[in-house]
Formats: C-alpha cells, structure tokens, sequence
C-alpha cells in the first residue's frame, strides 16, 4: 500500500476553490481530470456572465464594457481592443495585400475579405432570406434587404424628414435638395454618385471584361455571366414552372414567376401600400412618390427613373438603331415603332 501525499497550491489568487495536484501517479480517469481542472479555471464576466478559462481572455473581453482601445494607430489615432486588429489595420496605410484571389488576382487586406470575394466567382449565395426566398453572397447585404420587409428605415433626409431604408438611397434622394449632377461614365453610361467612384470606374483597365460572347460581341467580365448570356441565343431554358409548365433561363426568373402563383407580395410601399411580388417592382414603383431619377444622361445631363429609358434615349444621341425590320430591312431606335412599322408589311 503507498501513502499519497496532496500538496495545496493556489493556481490563481482569486476567491475560487484550491486546487490539488497529486505527486504520485493515482488510478484516476484523465479525462476526469482535466475536465475537473477545465472547470476550477473558469474565469466569470460579472457584467455579462461569459465565461473563459485564461484570466487574459477575461480582461481582453471586459474592453467590450469599459470601451478601452489600448491599440492606438500612429498613423490616424483610430483605437483597437486587440492588437491584432491594429496590425489588420495597419495594413490600410502601408497598403499591403497579402491575400490574392487565383481566379482574378484581386487582393485583400484580410482572409476574410477574400473569402467573401470567392463567392463572386463559385455563385455561392449562402445567405438566404427567410421571408422571399432571396439569396446573398454576404450577410450584411442580407441585412440590408431585411429592412425591406421589416419597414425599418433607419436613414433620414436631413431636409425633408423622409427615411429610408438604405445609405445610398438616401444619398440618391438628397440630389433632389442638393441639385447635384450624378457622375455618368460617358463610355458605359454607369451612373455614380460620387465624382472619385467615377474616377476609380475609369481607371479600370479594358480586359475587366476578357469574355466575349461570339453571337453579340458583348462582353463580360466573368466566364460564368457569359455562359448565363449566351442561353438567350441558345434558347436554353432548363429552369421549369411545375404550376404551368412555363421555362426560364435563370432559377431567379422562375422563383420570381413562382410568387405569381402563391399570391404572396411581401414588398409593400411605405406610402400607397400597394404590394408587390419583386422588389424591383417595388423601387420603381416609389420613385413615383420620391420623384428620383438616378439614371442621367452623359450627353444632355436628362435624368430618368429606369436605365432602359436612359438607353432609349441615349439613342438619340449615338444614332443607334438596334431594332430592324426584316421585311424591308429599315431600322429604328425604339421597339415599339418598329411593331407600328411591321403593321405596314401586313396585308
């Protein structure tokens, strides 16, 4: 028979239980062990009741409370609870990249960033709304569109008092009170709101769009949107209405086509109350209300509330004449008069 000899040592000078460690080997489960052990070195956040097993987690954790930032930046004086994130962010002035994505060669400043870039490339929407059934490559964009069925609008026009659901809505309405012209790129007719966006938009090199598609000539800027592209001269349709039988080329044409059957309208104006099944529909439909036209003109400066009557238009100025009768072979600027004009063939 041995003797076992117990030594009482205080592993933390805290008001908590002792703990003894035995000096000879004892016949005693390991994993009991541990367990016990893992539970005596629980360290407690009296403010939120979180409990980590490293008093250093403990403390680094209660700057959530305190609000201390002990990682100061020397270059802007912007604070960080952990140093680590001043070394992440460090990274903003020395302009470091070290994450490289190997299908486009864009770089980030974090793993993370990088990650959700990915989802460009793979499609991966992994945030799906609960509501609509409508899918996200980020979470915060999710966030975002929850507002839609929720009616929260959080940001207000200084001028007028009219909230909005979205930063940059709001900043699209306060060029109603601003008189600001929107930054049109005269190559592309994109539309921005911020003169340095338009800048950094022609920067961009040429081969952004290296994908060509050889029934049209129009490019793209990843190999998937043209394979998407080229179903309509392909006619692929492998996306089914099980209700009518009717096809589209994308699975987010026939989940939009679907709602048509279920009846359900989750999107309704904050002003009229009139419901919809996209919520496309329903940004169109409140321009009427707010009177915003963000689609400009890059030759008059005209604005309208829909890029396809901005395109319309602008074929006024281009002389572009897209749509051709295949009777006589005249032209036109609009598909509408040429329906008018087919009229005239018919006898």
């Amino acid at each position: 028979m041995y003797l076992v000899f117990a030594t009482v040592s205080p592993l933390f000078p805290f008001t908590r239980k002792r703990s003894y460690s035995c000096r000879y080997l004892c016949l005693v489960d390991e994993n009991e062990e541990v367990n016990k052990v893992e539970k005596e070195r629980s360290f407690t956040c009296r403010q939120c009741g979180k409990s980590f097993t490293r008093k250093g987690s403990l403390n680094i954790h209660m700057r959530i409370h305190t609000g201390e930032r002990p990682f100061a930046c020397g270059q802007c004086g912007n604070g960080f609870k952990r140093k680590h994130h001043l070394e992440v962010h460090m990274r903003i002035h020395t302009g470091e990249k070290s994450f490289t994505c190997d299908q486009c060669g864009k770089s980030f400043t974090q793993y993370a960033n990088l990650k959700i870039h990915m989802n460009v490339h793979t499609g991966e929407k992994p945030f799906t709304c609960d509501e609509c059934g409508t899918s996200f490559s980020q979470h915060v964009h999710l966030k975002i569109h929850m507002n839609v069925h929720t009616g929260e609008k959080t940001f207000t026009c200084d001028q007028c008092g009219k909230s909005f659901a979205q930063k940059g809505t709001l900043k699209g309405h306060m060029t109603i009170h601003t008189g600001e012209k929107l930054h049109g790129c005269d190559q592309c007719g994109k539309i921005f709101l911020l003169a340095s966006a338009l800048k950094i938009h022609i920067k961009l090199p040429s081969k952004e769009k290296p994908h060509s598609c050889p029934s049209c000539g129009k490019r793209f800027s990843l190999l998937q949107y043209l394979k998407i592209h080229q179903q309509i001269h392909t006619g692929l349709r492998n996306h089914v209405c099980f209700e009518c039988d009717k096809t589209f080329t994308k699975a987010q044409y026939l989940h939009r086509h679907q709602k048509i059957h279920t009846g359900k309208k989750p999107y309704m104006c904050s002003h009229c109350d009139i419901r919809f099944t996209d919520s496309r529909d329903l940004k169109r439909h409140e321009m009427i209300h707010t009177g915003e036209k963000p689609y400009m003109c890059s030759h008059c400066y005209k604005r309208f509330s829909r890029s396809a009557h901005l395109k319309a238009h602008e074929r006024i100025h281009t002389g572009e004449k897209p749509f051709r009768c295949s009777a006589c072979g005249k032209s036109f600027t609009h598909s509408s008069t040429l329906h008018y004009h087919a009229k005239t063939h018919v006898k």
